[in-house]
């Protein structure tokens, strides 16, 4: 009997994926772990395994295809000596045909209001079109929409004439002029009208961007951030860096100030467990372990791979894993799990000569560690003198349903003290 073979959902929050490279053609034997085809995540691209055996039928989806939705039928994998014509398949409806088919009358958008009647017809205006047409003395009923559901827009109101039963009335009556703004949220259509005659490239949003600016959002929204800053001095650190280094060199490593500032963090963790928590909606989840994940940045967007039991590994073996992960995340060839959970992050633009920047928390996470560049600067010693020393500063955003100030002041006390004492945590 032919089986449908239909788009995996390769992650937890995997909604849709590109179906990237088949790697195997129509009539071919197909055995159960055989890789088939190649499927592009928001993060990743990952092979697919068939898990049934028999003849390849129909690719029902091409290479390259955007947008799959997960379940969708892909392909037909058929019996030895079946006939496809004898197996009925559905192809799946287009995403447009979809959007089609939705109800007309649908919830408008947040930043809708509710619709005007004159003489018992609706209308739909954005605020700023109300504000203007208010100013003109325009009667909105005389005016066409041209957004979404024919809402009527600023654009519809700049150019319109004010009606001769409006124009008469006192001047007293118009609204009180107020600031011009930009709509909380703007289509593409209104966008690209506010740039004709200039010039430019469109660039569609691929998968991971739609991801980063989704999750960004609701970061912004929905998380209550408070920030605490620090300068840590480094150079007991780089020195002790550098002794390190001479000694490992016939291992073929090399530390990193990040390699140490992984470390630190996550002893840090360690020494303050309450903060080690991630926000889970109706609850905190603690977690034991350090898994501390680190920004990498990759063309057209970021990974976090995440470090696992980061307290427990030595400093060589925390630099070997980041170059792996980091190599891989540059490549797009993590695993889902390589770059999901973890409890706090570190975002490090020292190295772009950033000196100081708040990072913005990636849920469920409590936390996360902005890294500035090391610099030199004048400092006052413990017994008063002036002298040069390297120092990095570093922002601490905080998540306050999960942690609360003093709370995250330890966590960072901690992190400063490792930092600024290297050697303690080989102890």
């Amino acid at each position: 009997m032919a089986i449908e073979i239909l788009m995996p959902a390769l992650s937890p929050t995997m909604e849709e994926g590109t179906l990237a490279k088949w790697l195997v053609k129509e009539g071919d034997e197909v055995q159960s772990g055989d890789i088939i085809a190649e499927i592009e995540t928001d993060k990743a691209t990952m092979e697919f395994e068939a898990v049934d055996e028999g003849v390849m039928g129909p690719l029902l989806v091409p290479e390259g295809s955007e947008g799959v939705k997960v379940n969708t039928a892909i392909a037909v994998l058929l019996e030895e000596g079946e006939d496809v014509g004898s197996f009925a398949v559905a192809s799946p409806a287009p995403a447009e045909a979809t959007q089609a088919a939705a109800p007309a009358e649908s919830n408008p958008p947040a930043n809708v209001q509710a619709p005007q009647q004159s003489g018992g017809e609706r209308f739909f205006a954005s605020p700023l079109a109300r504000r203007i047409a208010a100013e003109k003395g325009i009667d909105l009923s005389q005016i066409k929409g041209s957004g979404p559901r024919g809402r009527i827009i600023k654009i519809d109101v700049e150019d319109a004439k004010p009606s001769a039963k409006t124009a008469s009335e006192p001047a007293a009556k118009a609204a009180p002029a107020a600031p011009v703004s930009m709509p909380k949220s703007a289509d593409a259509a209104s966008v690209a009208r506010m740039y004709e005659g200039r010039e430019y490239i469109e660039v569609p949003l691929d998968g991971m961007r739609k991801i980063i600016a989704a999750r960004l959002t609701e970061a912004k929204q929905t998380i209550p951030h408070f920030y605490l800053r620090r300068d840590i001095r480094l150079d007991a650190l780089l020195k002790f860096r550098s002794d390190l280094n001479a000694q490992l060199e016939t291992r073929g490593v090399k530390l990193s100030v990040n390699d140490f500032i992984i470390k630190a963090c996550a002893l840090a963790l360690q020494a303050v467990p309450d903060a080690n928590a991630v926000w889970a909606g109706d609850r905190v989840l603690k977690l034991k372990p350090s898994d501390v994940a680190v920004a990498v940045a990759i063309e057209g967007g970021l990974f976090t791979p995440v470090i696992q039991d980061a307290e427990a590994k030595s400093l060589s073996a925390l630099s070997a894993e980041m170059k792996d992960l980091a190599a891989r995340a540059r490549d797009r060839k993590l695993a889902p799990h390589e770059y999901q959970g973890g409890s706090f992050a570190i975002s490090n633009l020292g190295m772009f000569g950033i000196d100081n920047f708040d990072a913005v928390i990636n849920p469920p996470h409590g936390a996360i560690l902005a890294v500035g560049a090391g610099v030199k600067k004048p400092v006052v010693d413990k017994d008063g003198t002036l002298e040069v020393a390297t120092v990095m500063s570093v922002t601490l955003s905080v998540d306050h349903r999960v942690i609360d100030g003093a709370l995250g002041a330890e966590v960072l006390k901690h992190i400063v003290s490792n930092l600024e004492n290297p050697m303690a945590m080989l102890a």
